[in-house]
């Protein structure tokens, strides 16, 4: 084999085994995250508001933060 060909052969097989690493770590990472118990999901609600959707906007009202 010659050394050009050596390279190319070096370098398709590191992409590959790049590819194969990235699609492990993706749908590991995809998974359900568990159940939370009570108290977390009280702590949650807590920290991040209820999961209730918004209070539709009144005409006029501004549309800013409140901070």
């Amino acid at each position: 084999m010659t050394r050009p060909a050596l390279i190319v052969s070096l370098c398709i097989l590191v992409a590959g085994m790049a590819a194969i690493t990235t699609v492990v770590l993706v749908r590991g990472d995809s998974s359900a995250a568990p159940n939370m118990s009570e108290k977390q999901r009280e702590t949650r609600e807590k920290f991040f508001g209820t999961s209730k959707p918004l209070a539709p906007i009144e005409k006029g009202q501004e549309m800013r933060p409140k901070w």
